[in-house]
């Protein structure tokens, strides 16, 4: 194995398993998406297994980065409690301070 193709595949495998310890996170206790996450991860990684060309490697690799990415930042969970409604569960990394929003800039004062 070529020092360039041990480079790529320490980074192909190190996002496989942070895509596969996110979806862990972000879907946990949900069975169904476990498993449908776990199987499209798979596959779309056992579909690529035969890339030779840097380029398209970085390029799947900027791709998969983006999809953990918005994974962590952007998925919460929910679950039907009733007929109409959801129980929102998301996850403590997602939770922001309540700051109001403001059209006009804040005049700094000096001391």
């Amino acid at each position: 194995m070529s020092v360039i193709t041990k480079y790529f595949y320490s980074k192909v495998l190190r996002v496989f398993r942070d895509l596969h310890k996110t979806r862990r996170h972000v879907f946990k206790d949900d069975d169904r998406a476990l498993t449908a996450a776990r199987l499209k991860i798979n596959d779309e990684f056992q579909k690529n297994k035969n890339e030779t060309s840097e380029e398209n490697i970085k390029e799947m690799l900027k791709m998969a980065r983006a999809v953990e990415t918005i994974l962590r930042e952007n998925v919460i969970q929910g679950e039907h409690v009733e007929q109409n409604k959801i129980l929102l569960r998301p996850r403590e990394s997602l939770l922001l301070d309540n700051v109001p929003y403001s059209d006009t800039p804040r005049n700094k004062t000096r001391p």
